[in-house]
């Protein structure tokens, strides 16, 4: 058995891995050497727990090393996580891409297939997710179902922002930014005991910068990209000997231009056929030779300003009583506001075929677009804990409730011109609802002093429902007008009239885990686990025939999608090197995912007009193997790694009558991702100066467009970040220079074609960041 163990842990340590290290170093213990790598606490199971001892694949990301590494909001969490993309998705908010597994529908209907949490609580929508990172204590990332303890749409993972905490000493602290494109970040807190039981703590963030994009032709101003304002009041009081209360209010405006998307021609030649059916389209031609400004040049004209006023605000609770001697009972519940109000301008290719009177299509015209949404989310979970020397048992019930109203509206995306019944082309739904119920445990057990067995269960109920139409009218706020194609005397050259989009479904599904994890040596952690995840199903716009005024009813089999699910196995090793000088931790995954939820926009779906349509794309198989290392030999050098092999492809994905993407890989799953780090900190005075060097580097990917049936792709890339760190005697501050992708590379996030007539003039693409640079400097007491 001995000899088993040491074969696996000498197979897992040579391969590339995953989990998160910790990125500071503590005096040693004696025998230990200088210095010893620190310990990070964790909260993955639900519990605290050690990094280093917590059999799963979690990432920590601390507060000094988002700073640091320059990360100020979730789009640039890829820099210090292995196999996590978050990308920007235009008036959409954020997609969250973990080991492959991703979605692309982030309408009021749509779930993610990762999760977004703050503080333990899920956020519904992706357009509130891009939020300013500030007085976080620091971010945790799991990967792989998380189908037990967390349950909602977590078939990828989650990502949970963990808020600092009030504390019973006195603080205060404050962080300023000033870079290129007129970027403006400025954050204080301070931390105010009032008695031994009770402290209060009060944060604010400001966080302004200009658009990367450029104008252009463009006479409208794309600035500024980013306008946001946010506080946050926290309080906690110990209430006896056993009770235990904290609570929060936040609040933020999101504000800004939300044109993030450019001309897809900057990046590909146009047109680009559609190939007929039952083929396979071609490959776009990737342009050459294009500077990072040329990419970043929106590609069309504006001439009137595109605007966002987004907000939102939250309250939320914790109580933990003790209940008896290993006992304890925890309520965590929230309740939240999201206010969406944005409007949108550009020109798109139209998509009709051609009459009389009417510009041709392919033509491209003025898009004027407002989106008014108004959500409202209640998530509640009572959770019990029993934790002895050889027991953490753990069991409760979730429940999350959203409910929204709506209108999406689009005027002369179709030909028509204003006063012409569809000029205006929308999207009214009010109320879309949907809520979960869970009931879930968790128990481990320490079998012998080294070996210990992981079980556990989730029940989830889903529910989703929608009362909306499909609009066709000359001006906004006309009645709805359900007449039927076929009444004698009406003409429908291309569907101008309203069509109903009501309908409901509900889901249940059991999902587990199991799992055993051995403590080789002190220092030496085995993990084996099997889990599985759950996405619930949906609808598409539509409505089933027999519904009163569904005058354009919707085969059940294109209306409703499936549930998504998802079966994976892992094994992984996490140990100390060297006198707890390096650290190393290695996993190796497989996933068997059925009913992948993929959505892509349709130009003849609705009526023959475009929208948003969800099917599953039958299956696919993901391997992955992660790695990651860090080193500390001396107080002066520390360096880290981590390399990801990961292989996600479809096993049965028929796009269309006869062309199957089998072999074909999951968009945005380079084959090969790594990173490389090092910093050397010089003595200055009592105080010292740390250089340090990152590098991520990225192999290509590809993002299939369905409706074409080809692909995008994005080849492979480098991005080299360079900070300049002096840090006064005591920490009591700091002033930094920056400077990120150095490269000024430019990728592909996603992409967009509203059109499928039979020559693609253009689209919309959506990238990454460019080369930025800048000061920071913050002091703490």
């Amino acid at each position: 058995m001995k000899k088993f163990l040491l074969a696996g842990t000498a197979l897992l340590t040579g391969l590339p891995a995953s989990g998160a290290l910790a990125q500071t170093v503590a005096p040693a213990n004696a025998g230990l050497g200088e210095f010893v790598l620190e310990e990070i606490v964790v909260t993955a199971v639900r519990a605290e727990t050690l990094l280093s001892k917590t059999p799963v694949s979690v990432s920590a990301v601390s507060a000094d090393n988002l700073r640091d590494q320059g990360i100020s909001d979730p789009t640039n969490l890829a820099d210090a996580v292995p196999n996590l993309t978050i990308d920007r998705v235009n008036g959409a908010g954020v997609q969250i891409t973990i080991r492959g597994v991703s979605s692309t529908d982030n309408s009021e209907k749509g779930d993610p297939s990762a999760a977004f949490l703050v503080d333990g609580v899920y956020i519904a929508r992706p357009q509130a997710q891009e939020v300013s990172f500030f007085d976080l204590e620091r971010v945790e990332v799991l990967r792989g179902p998380q189908g037990t303890l967390y349950g909602r749409n977590t078939t990828a993972g989650l990502v949970n922002l963990i808020s600092a905490r009030p504390k019973d000493k006195f603080q205060a602290s404050g962080d300023l930014t000033y870079g290129s494109y007129d970027t403006l970040q400025a954050s204080a807190m301070v931390n105010v005991p009032v008695d031994d039981n009770i402290a209060i703590r009060a944060a604010a963030n400001y966080n302004y910068r200009d658009s990367y994009l450029y104008e252009g032709a463009s006479t409208a101003s794309l600035d500024p990209g980013k306008k946001d304002l946010s506080f946050r009041l926290s309080a906690k009081a110990d209430i006896g000997e056993r009770v235990r209360l904290y609570v929060k209010g936040d609040t933020s405006t999101m504000k800004g231009n939300p044109q993030t998307g450019v001309a897809l021609s900057n990046f590909f030649q146009m047109p680009i056929t559609a190939a007929p059916n039952g083929q396979r389209g071609a490959t776009p031609v990737r342009l050459s030779n294009q500077s990072s400004r040329e990419l970043r040049s929106l590609g069309f004209t504006q001439n009137r300003k595109s605007t966002a006023d987004n907000s939102t605000w939250g309250i939320h609770g914790e109580l933990e009583v003790d209940i008896v001697e290993n006992l304890t009972a925890t309520y965590l519940g929230s309740y939240r506001e999201f206010t969406r109000d944005e409007l949108q301008r550009g020109y798109v290719g139209l998509t009709y075929q051609a009459l009389p009177g009417l510009p041709p299509p392919g033509a491209r015209v003025p898009l004027e677009a407002t989106f008014n949404g108004d959500y409202e989310q209640q998530s509640h979970e009572l959770r019990f804990a029993y934790q002895t020397d050889r027991l953490l048992a753990q069991g409760g019930v979730y429940y999350f409730r959203e409910q929204s109203g709506v209108e999406f509206l689009l005027f002369g995306t179709r030909g028509f011109m204003p006063g012409q019944r569809g000029y205006v082309y929308g999207f009214p739904q009010d109320p879309t609802i949907s809520k979960t119920l869970g009931f879930f445990g968790q128990a481990t057990f320490s079998l012998t002093d080294d070996l210990r067995v992981t079980g556990g269960l989730r029940h989830t109920s889903d529910d989703k429902s929608r009362v909306g139409a499909t609009i066709n009218h000359a001006n906004v706020g006309d009645p709805l007008d359900f007449t039927p194609a076929t009444q004698p005397g009406t003409t429908n050259p291309r569907g101008q009239r309203d069509s109903l989009n009501n309908a409901a479904v509900s889901y249940t599904k059991l999902t587990w885990r199991a799992g055993l994890d051995y403590d080789l040596t002190e220092e030496t952690m085995l993990y084996g686990n099997v889990s599985t995840g759950y996405k619930a199903g949906g609808f598409n716009e539509g409505c089933l025939a027999g519904q009163q005024n569904c005058n354009a009813p919707v085969p059940a089999g294109d209306l409703f999608y499936s549930p998504e699910t998802l079966t994976a196995y892992e094994a992984g090793v996490k140990t100390s090197l060297a006198d707890r000088k390096v650290r190393l931790t290695g996993a190796y995954f497989h996933y068997d995912y059925s009913n992948l939820q993929l959505s892509q926009i349709s130009a003849t779906y609705c009526d023959g007009a475009p929208c948003l349509v969800t099917s599953n794309a039958g299956k696919a198989k993901i391997d992955g193997v992660e790695v990651e290392a860090l080193a500390q030999p001396d107080a002066r050098n520390r360096f880290n790694l981590s390399l990801a092999w990961l292989n996600a492809r479809y096993t049965d994905y028929l796009v269309s009558p006869g062309v199957n993407l089998k072999g074909e890989q999951l968009d945005r799953s380079p084959k090969w991702t790594a990173t490389l780090g090092y910093d050397h900190t010089l003595p200055v005075g009592e105080g010292s100066l740390v250089l340090g060097a990152r590098s991520r580097i990225s192999g290509g990917y590809h993002l299939i467009n369905t409706a074409l049936r080809n692909f995008f792709r994005q080849p492979s890339f480098t991005r080299t970040d360079l900070t300049a760190t002096y840090n006064a005697p005591g920490d009591r501050y700091y002033i930094q220079a920056y400077a990120k992708n150095l490269e000024n590379d430019i990728a592909l996030g996603s992409v967009a074609l509203s059109a499928n007539y039979p020559a693609m003039t253009d689209g919309t693409a959506q990238i990454s960041d460019p080369r930025t640079f800048g000061v920071r400097a913050g002091f703490r007491f």
